[in-house]
């Protein structure tokens, strides 16, 4: 049981200049240990909060000397408790959350335990943002109008979340409308420093998208989990987690004039892609600090989960404070943010000499080596400098279909397509832009490249230059106060000139909600098998995520994504090709309309203002009129409704008893989908549109669900009906057992048929057969989905075997209690001849206690072959999460316990 906290002896008072006291603080330098000193920044917030935390129980005094002693520890891969400060998520995952918690209520009711035990234990800020579909763009009342769109297709959805705010205490909900989740924690969520009842300690968070990592950039330790893990958390589970190496990256120098944040932010990716940093803090320092802003250092931190980094940090230091003044946080929290820093040894100042900082390896850039550069077509981490842009694209036209591959024949490359774009004659060529979108969290919420982008479309607008009209641009900023510097600059009539007119507040074309593009291009595309592109200012591009019928995805700077939306083609090479002809036929180039560091820097000084930020989230606590009429059902358990198709009572728990099943092992399963390497979470449980003719589409229609009400996957996470049905149901996906077949299909082994994944899955489960999944490297990459586990697991999958597993998705199948097992290094399918028509026998002893993290297992195939993996349960407690059947009936069974 937990005891009082052997550490009481180092609370000490914290004192403000005029005599008063802010609270009381764990002190790290009254522990007297030299060894603090040395160790990074991120890793000292993991010491403040488990030396806060212990009661050797859930935290022991063990776990702080395994931090303390960081640099001798962490290259052993020791485990260690984690209790963020605080959970953040965004309605995608919030909606399954709360469905969670309102099902634990449940079970525990059923169980005999006290229902009102299921809260957050920490704070959870919610915030809705994912739901924004672009159905209306190029228009002065598309924000309205997409808003209505919102609320009509996802007001079930709106109204259970309006009921877990109210059911459950501890929980802050932000209406829809108001700003991207991580733009909103930055600009206002954060709190950099808490103040609970008296006890002063650094903020930190984990959340349900990947990028929370964004507020890495404020100084916060924050990090993406998937929404089990983020369960666990909520309800005071410590979280377990590998002691992480830090890979230190010195800055140097600054940018030159004309590069943006996302061209920095797209380099260091490569490079860190390159060096291999999954499952490592990265940790920014160096003289060149100094040259970034606060919003690139968030640009970079957005970016962490493109480079495979569980952190992209930047300690707090004198830029973050001004950024907090700006933002609209009072003088006093400001006050009270510096000084508990700097008496903590948290906070960096770059006018004193710096001690030195051990780190696990070292990497450097030069912020002047950085170029003009956008990322694609299919990868993040694909970065293409600027100047070979369109030498890379005809690469791509040329070479075999693949990440950076087209197999476009010669013959083909230079078809044009006619048609007809309500009553004006039009034309599309491979590598047309049909979609341009100022989108995404990492972009947007940076003053510096948003009014960059609009210096641009001044530009552009004064010379003579205009978009298409087939070409879909879009501009959703992550929060109100974009709006507010656009206007006051007086630049946002250019972007609406050119098409690029407001269309909601919240996540996107990035997301996959570009919204239908016009028939007649959809056609044109179709018929005509071209490669049509896509460039926005995001930071996920995988195949089929923007739109399925763009196959080229770009991440460019807004300011990049406006210059190709006049040119209308990626197949240019802006310093020698005119970008379009402007007034009186004058050939106008990307030099002429590109604008410099100074003018972007004078028009971010005088136009982006506190008063904008605090008016803007004054304004997002009072919600607005179609969320305040919301009415919804009081109660503290949920009333399902059967007939619902957004909000369904999940089955996870029905048969759940006070015992725990044990450990299972996977007895002549067959292999469901073979897969070859980067399966993403897009591919396992797309967020996108729901597919006309898939199972989830059979199951809406049955139901009386009109098309054009599908909505989407992401949108209807609160059902598992759906979700189920939906997973590895993306088009794009490549399944070995169709020999190469692009499409969401697989082989029912046993009868040879071809059908959906879900048709296969259900009569494999009838027939009484377990499945596992074969696959290669990277499984599982991309967005932390949670029913990128539970769907699987709701298929009746029981293992994946891969080359190597993404940080998020391992764990998230372990709380759903799937096997992750690797294969031997220099193995695979291919290696081992497996082809995926075997069945798969995996043994497992029969007690957890004779279970190692890290073992080796075998696993035998019905035709006499035998190969060893490495069972992926990292830590203890994931071994006792699979145990229990997964992470939520492990919590249900400990606070039932708990009583006793």
């Amino acid at each position: 049981m937990a005891n009082e906290n052997p550490f009481k002896s180092i609370l000490k008072k914290l004192e403000k200049a005029d005599g008063g006291e802010f609270g009381k603080y764990y002190s790290l330098p009254a522990l007297n240990d030299p060894r603090i000193d040395r160790l990074p920044f991120s890793i000292r917030i993991l010491l403040e909060s488990a030396i806060r935390n212990c009661d050797e129980f859930q935290v022991k005094s063990n776990d702080v000397e395994k931090i303390i002693d960081w640099e001798n520890s962490s290259p052993k891969q020791v485990e260690i408790p984690f209790k963020p400060a605080r959970v953040l998520l965004q309605d995608f995952t919030g909606v399954p959350a709360v469905v969670d918690l309102a099902c634990m209520r449940d079970a525990m009711n059923n169980l005999g335990g006290d229902s009102n035990k299921i809260n957050p234990l920490v704070p959870v800020d919610l915030v809705i943002d994912h739901s924004v579909q672009v159905d209306v763009a190029r228009s002065e009342n598309a924000v309205q109008a997409n808003m209505e769109f919102e609320f009509q297709r996802n007001k079930e959805r709106f109204a259970f979340l309006k009921w877990g705010s109210n059911a459950f205490h501890n929980m802050l909900v932000v209406p829809p409308g108001s700003g991207i989740v991580h733009q909103v924690n930055l600009e206002y969520l954060g709190r950099v420093v808490f103040n609970t009842n008296g006890v002063l300690y650094p903020d930190s968070v984990v959340g349900t998208d990947s990028h929370t990592t964004m507020i890495d950039g404020l100084g916060v330790a924050g990090w993406g989990v998937g929404g089990i893990e983020a369960e666990a958390a909520m309800l005071g589970q410590p979280m377990s987690m590998v002691l992480p190496g830090v890979v230190g990256f010195k800055l140097s120098g600054k940018l030159r004039d004309g590069i943006t944040a996302t061209d920095l932010v797209l380099t260091v990716t490569q490079i860190l892609r390159k060096h291999g940093v999954v499952g490592k803090f990265v940790e920014f320092y160096g003289e060149g600090m100094s040259e970034l802003s606060l919003a690139d250092r968030a640009t970079i931190a957005n970016m962490s989960p493109e480079y495979g980094a569980t952190m992209g940090f930047f300690p707090v230091d004198n830029v973050t404070l001004q950024y907090l003044k700006l933002t609209g946080r009072s003088d006093e929290t400001v006050s009270m943010i510096e000084s508990y820093l700097r008496a903590n040894k948290m906070f960096v100042d770059y006018s004193e000499p710096q001690a030195e900082r051990v780190y696990s390896s070292y990497l450097e850039l030069n912020l002047e080596d950085v170029e003009p550069c956008i990322a694609g077509p299919k990868r993040p981490h694909d970065r293409v400098p600027l100047k070979e842009m369109k030498a890379d694209w005809h690469s791509c036209l040329d070479s075999r279909v693949g990440f950076k591959g087209f197999a476009i024949p010669k013959e083909s490359q230079s078809k044009v397509a006619e048609f007809d774009f309500h009553g004006t004659p039009a034309q599309l060529r491979h590598g047309d832009v049909v979609i341009a979108a100022i989108t995404s969290c990492t972009n947007t919420s940076n003053p510096s490249v948003m009014l960059g982008a609009a210096l641009v479309a001044k530009k552009a607008c004064e010379l003579g230059l205009q978009v298409k009209p087939w070409v879909k641009t879009s501009l959703a900023p992550g929060s109100g106060v974009v709006t507010k510097y656009l206007e006051k600059s007086g630049l946002q009539k250019f972007l609406n000139q050119l098409g690029f007119h407001i269309v909601g507040y919240g996540c996107t074309t990035c997301i996959g909600n570009s919204g239908d593009i016009d028939e007649a291009v959809a056609s044109a595309i179709t018929e005509n098998d071209l490669v049509a592109s896509a460039v926005l200012s995001g930071n996920r591009n995988f195949e089929g995520r923007v739109h399925p019928l763009t196959r080229a995805n770009y991440l460019a700077s807004p300011p990049l994504v406006v210059a190709y939306a006049l040119a209308g083609t990626v197949n240019i090479d802006f310093e020698t090709e005119p970008i379009g002809l402007g007034k009186d036929g004058k050939k106008i180039y990307f030099r002429d309309i590109w604008p410099s560091n100074e003018e972007v820097a004078n028009v971010v000084q005088s136009n982006v203002l506190p008063d904008m930020f605090k008016a803007t989230y004054e304004a997002i606590t009072k919600g607005n009129p179609m969320w305040n009429n919301l009415s919804v059902p009081s109660g503290t358990l949920y009333s399902w409704d059967p007939k619902s198709t957004y909000i369904h009572d999940p089955p996870y728990f029905k048969t759940m008893t006070m015992s725990p099943p044990g450990p299972h092992g996977v007895k002549n399963a067959y292999c469901l989908l073979n897969f070859g390497d980067s399966i993403t979470t897009d591919h396992i449980s797309p967020a996108g549109s729901i597919h006309k003719d898939s199972p989830a589409a059979r199951y809406l229609m049955e139901r009386g669900v009109d098309r054009r009400d599908f909505n989407s996957y992401g949108s209807r996470r609160g059902n598992d009906e759906i979700m189920a049905r939906g997973t590895f149901a993306n088009i794009r996906i490549v399944n070995k057992l169709l020999g190469g077949e692009v499409g969401p299909k697989t082989v029912h082994i046993p009868s040879g048929e071809k059908l959906s994944v879900y048709d296969a899955a259900m009569r494999y489960k009838r027939e009484g057969h377990a499945m596992v999944i074969l696959a290669g490297a990277e499984y599982g990459s991309g967005s932390s989905r949670d029913w990128a586990a539970k769907g699987p697991m709701l298929l009746g999958v029981k293992a994946v075997i891969s080359k190597s597993f993404e940080r998020i998705h391992r764990s998230n199948l372990v709380g759903m209690g799937i096997l992750p097992l690797c294969y031997k290094t220099g193995e695979d399918a291919e290696t081992l001849g497996l082809t995926g028509h075997e069945r798969y026998s995996i043994d497992l002893p029969s007690s957890v206690s004779e279970i190692r993290p890290g073992q080796d297992v075998t696993v035998t195939t019905d035709n006499g072959k035998s190969f060893t993996c490495i069972l992926r349960f990292d830590t203890e407690v994931e071994l006792a999460y699979f145990d229990h059947g997964g992470i939520l009936p492990f919590v249900i069974r400990n606070l039932i316990h708990a009583k006793h």
